[in-house]
């Protein structure tokens, strides 16, 4: 695995001993970032599995400008940590050990929205549309943010859902990308009230 593009491109990243993480491909990853990018400008991004980090990290290298890091396995974190230092991009990151629903609660006190959502969970986990609806009631998903899923191509997410709707659905053998854009529907009542005439009978 490696950096593909960017700040930080052709550094190494280290994967996370065990099967028990499955790090996104080069090929998966660079698809995906010319789905979504392929460069960015200043954008707040979380990586809610991250696993080795590689996804944020990609993000950050392309000009985004602080990731926050999550994952509940301690191995993972301490690679997390191995890579941002060796990519030089530590000094734009957070990296917290936390259960994913803990850490949203945690994040909404930080009201910093973000802009960029990566959600690449265990496979046997289904529900990343109630995850980012959390996320969205919590107020830390700004809108216009792209969220993407990672998921096996079994698992079927609907094309929308809450403030969701799905831009981009790709499968690459096993893995399946469901991209979504998050658009906060607000009605306005003036936009239906038709103001009455100063004087009613036209005169």
């Amino acid at each position: 695995m490696r950096v593909i593009s960017g700040q930080a491109k052709g550094h190494p990243l280290k994967a996370v001993p065990g099967s028990n993480t499955r790090p996104t491909t080069d090929k998966v990853k660079e698809s995906l970032f010319n789905i979504i990018g392929p460069y960015f400008d200043e954008e707040r991004v979380l990586d809610l599995f991250a696993g080795t980090g590689g996804l944020g990290i990609e993000a950050l290298s392309r000009g985004a400008a602080s990731a926050v890091f999550v994952d509940s396995n301690a191995q993972s974190i301490e690679v997390i940590r191995h890579n941002l230092k060796s990519t030089r991009l530590a000094d734009r990151a957070e990296v917290y050990r936390n259960d994913a629903r803990r850490a949203i609660k945690v994040l909404q006190r930080a009201a910093e929205p973000f802009q960029i959502i990566f959600l690449d969970p265990p496979y046997a986990m289904k529900d990343c549309d109630e995850l980012l609806m959390d996320m969205s009631s919590k107020g830390i998903v700004d809108d216009g943010a792209i969220a993407v899923v990672e998921h096996h191509p079994d698992v079927v997410y609907k094309e929308q859902f809450g403030d969701f709707n799905r831009t981009r659905y790709a499968v690459y053998g096993e893995i399946a990308l469901s991209v979504y854009r998050h658009e906060i529907h607000t009605h306005k009542e003036e936009d239906t009230y038709d103001e009455p005439s100063s004087n009613p009978h036209g005169a």
